[in-house]
């Protein structure tokens, strides 16, 4: 059984920019296989899978027009892309509606990361991120259990 907390961070400046260019690298990556999943899609009658689009990512990173992905947490982008697959495979099992293109607009803006190798830790009032290294963190209990 997993137990979520729920803590506010104070980036500084920088960290701001890199959290604000990760959500947006997300967004990106999560709409550009949307749109090649929804164009296979309509094409063959079935779309594309997830080791596929998964092996597609470090070839964009390499490509000079998407070259900027490389800034962000990789992670990130590998979790846009599961969630992009699991609501493709959840549209398919007709659980859900057809996914929809994420906004900038949309008031609610995150990304997803995963703890390897000790990625995420928490050390008196910081927290540890990937990419962002240590960030003032406002802890108002102490977390139990290890982070997922």
């Amino acid at each position: 059984r997993h137990k979520a907390y729920k803590f506010r961070i104070y980036p500084n400046q920088e960290q701001q920019i890199l959290i604000a260019k990760t959500i947006g690298c997300s967004r990106f990556v999560y709409n550009h296989f949307l749109n090649m999943w929804n164009t296979a899609y309509s094409n063959t009658g079935k779309g594309l899978s997830y080791p596929s689009c998964s092996a597609m990512l470090p070839k964009m990173k390499k490509d000079v027009e998407t070259c900027w992905l490389k800034e962000v947490d990789s992670i990130a982008l590998q979790s846009s892309l599961l969630n992009l697959a699991d609501s493709f495979s959840r549209f398919f099992k007709k659980q859900n509606k057809r996914p929809q293109f994420k906004s900038k607009k949309n008031p609610v803006q995150s990304y997803t990361t995963k703890n390897v190798n000790q990625s995420i830790e928490i050390k008196e009032n910081y927290v540890k991120l990937p990419k962002l290294g240590f960030v003032k963190l406002a802890k108002s209990r102490e977390p139990k259990g290890r982070i997922l």
